[in-house]
């Protein structure tokens, strides 16, 4: 982990993985307040995932990627990118003078060993094939897979907290066996119906 930073929060029940897009409806005053410093200041700001199961409270750092439209009323669909995972060690109610919330996190610098190994790019290029995915796997890192397998909430804290590359392949691994074996399966259900 890299050294601490304090960043606006934006509490969300979501958890974006590195390299995800992520669409947000910003209305809030507080949270319009931070589009404004996002844009004006060019920071990034923290998606702390506000979640009962979210003990060790991770997050993740985005960037403001596109304003997709702005509204009369104050309010804007954006995107954004995730860039990185952190670590809240302190939450604050208010960043400052700000209206939005803030606090201190460690970053994990997610990209430092996002490298894929021969067994883990071998079955995740089965998966594109039988999926007919059109994403090339010569231009994937590691949290690319995880973002083609969609994980879920529960699926997403347990990879993010996985320290080493190594434990996260063996994770991405076993998640691709289920999902080719459930895609597999679906496909002979489909092939078993016959016309009366």
């Amino acid at each position: 982990m890299t050294q601490k930073n304090s960043i606006p929060i934006f509490p969300l029940n979501i958890l974006p993985l590195p390299g995800e897009l992520v669409p947000l409806h910003i209305f809030e005053p507080r949270y319009r307040q931070l589009l404004q410093d996002v844009e004006s200041d060019d920071i990034e700001f923290g998606i702390y995932f506000a979640s009962q199961h979210n003990k060790e409270r991770v997050g993740s750092l985005v960037r403001l990627e596109s304003i997709l439209k702005r509204y009369d009323t104050g309010e804007s669909d954006i995107v954004v990118k995730c860039v990185d995972v952190f670590l809240l060690t302190k939450y604050l109610k208010r960043l400052g003078s700000k209206l939005y919330s803030g606090g201190d996190t460690y970053l994990f610098d997610a990209y430092k060993d996002a490298t894929i190994g021969e067994a883990l790019k071998t079955d995740f290029a089965d998966y594109l094939e039988i999926t007919n995915s059109k994403l090339e796997i010569d231009d994937c890192n590691i949290h690319d897979i995880a973002n083609a397998l969609d994980l879920d909430n529960s699926d997403r804290l347990k990879y993010v907290k996985l320290i080493s590359s190594k434990k996260k392949q063996h994770f991405l691994k076993q998640r691709l066996e289920f999902r080719k074996f459930i895609y597999e399966q679906e496909i002979r259900q489909k092939n078993n119906f016959h016309l009366n």
